[in-house]
């Protein structure tokens, strides 16, 4: 128990070749030995654990060796080398910036660095933390930092590149240290345990690789504590439960339920989830990232973008197999936008609940998505060969046609729900008012005046046969080709009886606009009159509506509506007296004659 030490010490890399994942660095401070072009400052930056302190240390003991191989290397048996391993080296000082941060600890580092070396060629200072440096304490180093004696190397470390000052920058070369790959992380933990005679399980190795997040040194003190754990049997499932991260095993589970649409076994396994300890968020995280992966399994080339086990890349690729692209890319956006929405959410189970069954319910959205996509030739035929006949003769009344093939109502595809004739859906409406229209104009296709017209909605379906179909839902005008002459009386009478309409239907700023002043009749052009630019919005919004309704019943399909803003003939009243005398000399011109007989002037 007294001789145990940490794997992260008991395995700290001694040489440039030892080091894990690094070798952008390593490989350029062994070509700066062994060209003997070293700098007088080294600053090496990167997150936690990489090897920013352990390489400081290599480089310096490199430098000092006094027999460095062919490879650039410390041979670690000189007096140099030893006495730097035994910790008693007088060349190599090693400082803590975070508990040696003022002016005056500088100052003393200062006055070392005057006295040279007593063994070996050069004066090594590593600094620790240095962004940890007070304000004061950088500008106290920085003539000794750019004008170093010849025998003096500083090399500083730290983990906060921002917070040090550009002047200290610009003294330094500066190496940033990357976050060691997974791969690279899972194979050191494997020659560890082969080492210490450990029995491991390769996908327990790299979900520890994983939880690291680039760090080598957590990722070893995670691998000591499950060697405890599992008393020197490291396994996928010790890992799991050790480090309570959630098993690949349940997103699996969960998206085979999803693609079969099955919401009880989805909701089931959130709750096994939930139960087992685990976040709600943490959960919709890795739910988001289990889909982007199988995304990326979908495509051979990309499949070596996914940083997991071997056994865990064939299982995504096997699903994967099973997934659509669409269905993915649209789990993906709902597990993204729970994720955003799941903070602010005072139930926050229930948002991940609905996230899940929206997910369950994508692969019906996506069958009636492209059933809508699709035009059935018999029925767009039908379609075609009737249009015609209703532009013709819209009040002849025909026998219904039922569709060949059966429509789904709750999503519309691109031809008509129903092959009924225009004039059979005209019987079954609410007849409105009768006016006295031309004499073409059949009473049967409208009715008596049993009930009130039929609102605005209702009249359009009337003349569905003839809207063109814009792929959108935006309303549209109906069209024709009837062109009859109108008289003003029998135009009145129609806009009265869509002005009573639409005063039924609570549309009480268009009913007001529409009898405030009559409209008028100009050829085929429809003039209302308009105050101003809030009652322009509210006739340009009713346009379609009022036309819709005008054109079948006048049977004129040229006509068009237009608002005219009313121009107001301000009149001001005079206020000085120089306007109040001008005021009254336009009512009475003999008063300035007056004015200039006495020869007057204004008060």
């Amino acid at each position: 128990m007294e001789n145990f030490i940490v794997s992260a010490r008991k395995y700290r890399p001694v040489t440039f070749d030892s080091v894990v994942g690094q070798q952008h660095i390593t490989g350029t401070l062994k070509n700066a030995i062994h060209n003997n072009q070293l700098a007088q400052a080294f600053l090496f930056c990167g997150p936690r654990g990489v090897g920013k302190t352990t390489c400081a240390r290599i480089l310096a003991k490199t430098i000092n060796c006094e027999n460095i191989s062919d490879k650039s290397e410390a041979c670690g048996q000189c007096d140099s080398c030893i006495s730097f391993q035994n910790g008693n080296s007088f060349s190599i000082h090693e400082l803590d910036a975070a508990s040696n941060n003022s002016v005056d600890d500088i100052r003393n580092l200062i006055d070392q660095v005057r006295i040279p070396p007593q063994v070996g060629k050069f004066k090594i200072y590593i600094i620790d933390e240095v962004h940890m440096l007070s304000q004061q304490a950088f500008n106290a180093f920085l003539k000794t930092l750019e004008e170093p004696p010849t025998y003096a190397i500083f090399i500083l470390a730290t983990t906060e590149k921002h917070k040090i000052l550009p002047t200290i920058l610009s003294r330094c070369q500066i190496f940033d240290f990357n976050r060691i790959r997974i791969e690279d992380m899972a194979n050191h933990l494997a020659h560890i345990a082969a080492h210490e005679d450990i029995q491991y399980d390769q996908d327990g190795l790299h979900i520890i690789a994983q939880k690291a997040d680039g760090g080598l040194r957590d990722a070893l003190s995670m691998f000591d504590q499950i060697v405890s754990f599992s008393n020197k049997n490291v396994t996928y499932q010790a890992v799991i439960d050790n480090l309570n991260i959630l098993d690949y095993d349940y997103f699996f589970k969960l998206t085979d339920a999803i693609l079969i649409e099955n919401p009880a076994q989805v909701l089931l396994t959130l709750n096994d989830i939930l139960n087992n300890g685990f976040d709600g968020s943490h959960f919709i995280s890795g739910l988001a990232s289990h889909f982007r992966n199988l995304l990326v399994a979908k495509e051979p080339s990309t499949l070596k973008l996914l940083e997991v086990s071997e056994s865990i890349r064939m299982k995504y690729l096997d699903q994967a197999q099973k997934s659509s692209t669409g269905l993915l890319l649209s789990a993906l956006n709902i597990a993204n936008q729970c994720e955003i929405n799941y903070k602010t959410s005072k139930n926050q189970r229930l948002q991940v609940e609905l996230a899940l069954l929206k997910m369950c319910h994508l692969s019906s959205a996506i069958k009636l998505s492209q059933m809508g996509s699709i035009q059935l030739p018999e029925a767009s035929e039908g379609l075609k060969k009737k249009r015609p006949d209703l532009a013709q003769a819209p009040s002849t009344p025909a026998p219904a046609v039922k569709p060949s093939v059966p429509v789904n109502e709750e999503k519309p595809s691109t031809y008509t729900s129903s092959a009924a004739p225009i004039a059979t859906v005209k019987e079954q409406a609410v007849e409105p008012e009768p006016l006295n229209l031309p004499p073409k104009v059949k009473k049967g296709a409208w009715g008596s005046a049993k009930s009130s017209m039929p609102s605005l909605p209702d009249l359009n379906s009337i003349f569905d046969s003839k809207v063109e179909e814009d792929g959108g839902d935006e309303p549209s005008l109906v069209k024709g080709t009837e062109q009859e002459e109108i008289s003003q009386e029998q135009f009145i009478q129609a806009w009265k009886v869509l002005a009573t309409q639409i005063k039924k239907e609570n549309r009480i700023n268009l009913y007001t606009l529409m009898t405030a002043v009559p409209p008028k009749l100009v050829g085929n052009k429809i003039e209302v009159d308009v105050e101003n630019m809030v009652q322009m919005d509210v006739l340009s919004t009713a346009k379609i509506d009022i036309l819709n309704y005008l054109r079948p019943v006048l049977r004129n399909f040229s006509l068009d509506l237009h608002g005219v803003i009313m121009e107001h003939d301000l009149v001001r009243k005079p206020y000085t007296s120089q306007e109040k005398y001008q005021a009254m000399v336009q009512k009475n011109p003999l008063l300035e004659t007056l004015r200039k007989e006495l020869n007057l002037g204004l008060s």
